[in-house]
């Protein structure tokens, strides 16, 4: 889950809702930076499909008690999470080896090598053994730039869904969330320096190099769960109580 604190609701964005959005701007990139192919098609289906991990567990939001608010992506319990994070792969893999190649690597890259925590440590070695075993399984040679330029792809788009859904529309460069006030981590031939993304009012964002086919809209659902709700209801019923809106953004090339 997705979870924007205001002062009497907490924005609410379920995971899957937020990787649907990213299926739409890899759908969207550059037919130039790009050919179609059967693996690409297998690439942008694991783009959209990333956090089905999360299908189950935003159903059941839980509350944290130490924050005082919903459970976010970020601070869910680990064991949970790693639980589901290997469901959501698998599920990923059953429909395609390649996409349960992407996602695994996806996961796995939230956590260090170095990590002493013992799940986390077996989770990691679980999941390489599972992308050899992928690999091996498909019977093809995929060229190594390739695999991992469809790996950026998932990770760009991935982090170019979270901006629109982590922030508020408009929000100036200096108050965005750390993770992207220096332009987004990942690097192409065609924007060796990274991609830079700025709100240029509350609908539009701008990216500058334009790495899409053409400027095209996107639609947010969200709700907004009511603080008082959740004190008289608790957080699940008062999510699922809630309406669900929408939020239009639209991605532009930047000037």
């Amino acid at each position: 889950m997705i979870v924007n604190e205001q002062e009497h609701h907490f924005l609410m964005i379920e995971q899957h809702e937020h990787a649907k959005i990213s299926g739409q701007i890899v759908r969207n990139w550059k037919k130039d930076f790009l050919l179609r192919s059967k693996l690409r098609e297998e690439a942008d289906w694991a783009v959209s499909q990333h956090d089905r991990a999360w299908i189950p567990l935003d159903k059941e939001p839980l509350w944290n008690e130490e924050k005082n608010r919903p459970y976010s992506f970020i601070d869910y319990p680990l064991t949970e999470k790693l639980e589901a994070y290997q469901r959501g792969i698998e599920e990923a893999a059953d429909q395609s080896l390649y996409a349960g190649m992407l996602c695994s690597m996806h996961y796995q890259s939230f956590f260090s090598e170095d990590s002493e925590d013992p799940e986390i440590r077996s989770f990691l070695a679980d999941e390489k053994v599972r992308q050899k075993n992928l690999y091996q399984a498909m019977k093809r040679d995929i060229p190594k730039d390739i695999y991992q330029l469809h790996f950026q792809r998932l990770q760009f788009c991935d982090d170019l869904s979270l901006y629109i859904c982590m922030q508020e529309p408009g929000i100036s460069k200096d108050e965005e969330v750390s993770w992207f006030k220096k332009g987004f981590r990942q690097s192409f031939d065609f924007a060796p320096g990274g991609i830079m993304p700025h709100w240029v009012d509350g609908k539009k964002v701008s990216l500058r190099p334009f790495p899409l086919e053409y400027s095209f809209e996107v639609q947010i659902p969200y709700r907004m769960v009511s603080k008082e709700d959740i004190e008289k209801k608790g957080l699940k019923e008062a999510y699922h109580q809630s309406e669900i809106n929408h939020r239009v953004v639209v991605f532009v090339p930047s000037d």
